[in-house]
């Protein structure tokens, strides 16, 4: 068996002396390129550089160094193929059996904070380190192709098992690798494309959708028992539900994610929102909010958004959007909630909290405000996207058409009922109120063909509270009814955006019963 050769050139460098070591000990030579050769030789091993196997120097600052047959031809040679192997000799080249790359911190550099500069981004951009992965991928059954430091220790235990001959590397295991490698170089190109459209275009959204994630993790299933499912992170740096530590209980179900996701978007939209109350609660049942609440005490958050529906709040998802204090722990006690999300426990409260042991306590620190972010959804033959964040409503602009008029706390407070609105699916129709320290949420109606239903629904939810509650609709009203039914229940100020060509009749109805109406301007639909 000719001597094999391996070529090792990587930016994350943890690993590759134990992986040079190990290869040189089985008889391996070693080819290498800048500062992966100087970690390499400063390990005491023999490396020859990649310039010294094409007989040209690296130039341009490390710009081309790869880019030469000697490389190329020696990863894509098809070793059953006489004329390859023949054109190979001819050139007076060697085959390369090993291929160690992995490129560029692009995304890290991208997400710096401040933004890194455009000329040191593009230097960022790798060109000879995906052009070696793609090569040694395509021929993968004769070349290995490593992309991670995790994949370096069963590799060289397959190799010591062959005493260093790269074919006992099986062909299931080369196909794994050379699945991995695209893959990274997908995410990579992703990366690159989603980063210079965001800075070179003006766009809103993508001119075209490109996506990349991590390694996926099956659920146990989906939505229903029958229905396979996985959670898939975003690429880059983990975020949001992909960066929340879980403290015990059961792994998250799919329908876990789905609420979580609802009540982490409420919490930092109330964080954007509504900084005028220290501390924020939401409770979420089937991706709805069922009670939300923002006060000076967590204990009354939590207390005031419960209250809001304390049956529909049995087997719901919490999120606060401060750290969770003992006593607030103590108030929630026994009832059945299946996770929690906040951005920290104090510890006698997370041992309270942890007595029932399904429950999935998650810490994402810090809760961000939320902010405008492109959303996309699936849908079959293609995908939509769309700009969503906070309500973008000018309060400034809100204008009050009724008769009575609407003073500035109650401005406040439609504020509140608006950012919790945004997150009811339409028709949605909710009931705010102040408390004594706050406001919260004392009737929700979420998702129903009738406005006027949902109205009807929200009312059942709050009884008597909704006597001088506001009710604050996500679209305007097309008939008098459901101000009527509004007046019925005791609602003292409507909230809508108003824009139905009978705007005047529900303005005349609101006159009649004596209650304020504000126009918003601002359609607030969730689909």
């Amino acid at each position: 068996m000719a001597q094999p050769r391996a070529l090792l050139s990587v930016w994350e460098k943890s690993g590759i002396e134990d992986l040079g070591r190990a290869l040189s000990a089985m008889g391996w030579e070693l080819l290498s390129t800048g500062g992966t050769a100087r970690a390499l030789r400063d390990a005491g091993l023999e490396v020859t550089d990649v310039s010294e196997a094409t007989g040209h120097p690296e130039v341009f600052d490390g710009r081309v160094k790869t880019l030469h047959p000697a490389v190329h031809g020696g990863i894509l040679v098809r070793r059953d193929r006489e004329d390859d192997m023949t054109t190979l000799a001819e050139l007076g080249y060697g085959t390369i059996d090993l291929v160690c790359v992995n490129l560029y911190p692009f995304e890290a550099t991208a997400a710096r904070d401040p933004p890194a500069g455009e000329a040191e981004l593009i230097e960022m951009i790798d060109i000879g380190g995906p052009t070696m992965v793609r090569s040694a991928a395509k021929n993968h059954s004769d070349v290995i192709i490593l992309t991670s430091p995790e994949q370096y220790s069963s590799v060289l235990n397959s190799l010591s098992e062959s005493n260093g001959d790269p074919s006992g590397i099986d062909d299931s295991t080369r196909q794994t690798l050379a699945l991995a490698a695209y893959q990274s170089t997908a995410a990579y190109d992703t990366a690159v494309s989603n980063e210079l459209e965001s800075r070179f275009t003006q766009r809103d959204t993508p001119s075209q959708i490109h996506v990349s994630s991590g390694s996926g993790t099956e659920l146990r299933y989906g939505e229903n028992p029958h229905q396979p499912a996985a959670f898939y992170p975003a690429g880059g740096e983990p975020s949001g539900l992909a960066a929340a530590v879980q403290h015990g209980g059961k792994p998250l179900s799919y329908n876990n994610y789905l609420d979580l996701d609802g009540a982490l978007k409420l919490a930092r939209t109330m964080v954007a929102t509504c900084s005028d109350f220290e501390h924020g609660c939401v409770v979420i049942k089937h991706t709805n909010p069922c009670g939300a609440s923002v006060d000076k005490t967590q204990i009354r958050a939590w207390e005031s958004a419960l209250a809001s529906d304390p049956e529909s709040a049995f087997g719901c998802v919490i999120a606060f959007t401060m750290p969770v204090e003992k006593a607030t722990a103590e108030v929630i006690g026994g009832h059945f909630f299946e996770c929690m999300i906040a951005p920290g426990y104090e510890p006698e409260a997370l041992e309270i909290l942890s007595t029932k042991k399904n429950r999935r306590l998650l810490t994402l620190d810090p809760i961000k405000p939320r902010s405008d972010e492109v959303r996309m959804r699936q849908l079959d033959g293609g995908w939509l996207a769309q700009v969503q964040g906070p309500p973008a409503i000018n309060w400034n602009d809100v204008k009050c058409v009724t008769d009575k008029q609407a003073d500035t706390s109650e401005v406040a407070l439609a504020r509140f009922g608006a950012a919790v609105l945004a997150e009811v699916k339409s028709n949605a129709i909710i009931l705010v109120s102040r408390t004594a320290t706050g406001c919260a949420t004392v009737g929700v109606g979420p998702g129903q063909t009738s406005r006027v239903e949902a109205v009807r629904i929200a009312a059942r939810r709050a009884g008597e509270r909704a006597k001088g509650s506001m009710m604050v609709s996500d679209a305007f009203f097309p008939f008098r009814d459901g101000i009527d039914a509004a007046n019925d229940i005791g609602v003292s100020t409507v909230v809508q955006p108003g824009g139905s060509v009978r705007d005047q009749e529900s303005i005349d109805a609101a006159n009649e019963h004596g209650m304020a109406m504000l126009f918003t301007g601002t359609r607030l639909f969730l689909h």
